[in-house]
């Protein structure tokens, strides 16, 4: 019978464990989340056969006096080895690209205006 015991409580430990696990993985922040009013509304990423990553992001912005610039730009994606991840940010209430080019300018800077543009990149691992 103490032995029956012992096996629900261990039990019982593991499903807490996983609960908590399942619970954590799909309750991550996202850059709706942050002040601002922060909304991705355009990607593109190179097919990178060769070189880095390139990805590029439009995000509009409700809020631009709140808005965490910064904070947005460092939950987007980067990886290593010459990785560069680029963050157009656009007000929401003009006119604002909703595809994206991987070669620069990235989109039509004659019809759009971004309001901030961040830039992350990925370590070299040989550094």
């Amino acid at each position: 019978m103490q032995r029956n015991k012992k096996l629900w409580w261990i039990a019982a430990g593991l499903i807490v464990l996983l609960g908590y696990g399942i619970w954590e993985a799909f309750s991550q922040p996202s850059i709706e989340d942050l002040p601002g009013d922060f909304k991705e509304v355009a990607f593109v990423r190179n097919e990178q056969n060769k070189g880095g990553i390139i990805r590029v992001y439009a995000v509009t912005v409700g809020d631009m006096a709140n808005a965490k610039y910064e904070v947005c730009a460092d939950m987007f994606p980067t990886n290593d080895y010459g990785s560069v991840t680029k963050i157009y940010f656009f007000d929401k209430n003009k006119p604002f690209p909703t595809k994206l080019a991987i070669d620069p300018p990235h989109y039509d800077t004659g019809q759009y205006e971004a309001v901030m543009i961040l830039k992350r990149t990925g370590k070299d691992k040989d550094s």
